[in-house]
């Protein structure tokens, strides 16, 4: 019932600076209304206004699956914890597919799926 209004809200928010992007990635992922593949989805959401804005992704294979997690649950009350974590993986590797099929990788184990991995796939 709130969706459309949430993410209106969400479209407006500001997103030129690292903290500003995280912040809306937060309220993304809170609005989303769907339990499975939310996560991964809001994940490359967030690669792509990074590199939009900052020319910058997130390398997912340096965060930690269990702290990510962790962070993400408390971050709607208190963001710093995600922004720290997030920071601390930054690249500036855009267009590096082993970068971003490792992410992809992570954000299987994130949630739980390990039955293969982007290395076994590419042949």
């Amino acid at each position: 019932m709130y969706l459309a209004s949430a993410l209106r809200a969400i479209d407006k928010m500001p997103q030129s600076t690292f903290d500003q992007i995280v912040e809306k990635y937060v309220e993304m992922n809170v609005a989303h209304p769907f339990r499975e593949g939310n996560g991964r989805s809001a994940r490359i959401w967030l690669d792509c206004i990074l590199k939009k804005e900052l020319g910058l992704v997130v390398d997912w294979s340096l965060v930690d699956g269990e702290n990510y997690l962790l962070a993400m649950e408390r971050s709607p009350v208190r963001d710093r914890e995600i922004k720290l974590l997030l920071k601390e993986a930054l690249t500036d590797a855009v267009a590096d597919r082993q970068v971003f099929m490792k992410g992809i990788d992570a954000s299987y184990r994130y949630e739980g799926y390990a039955t293969y991995s982007m290395d076994e796939l590419d042949g």
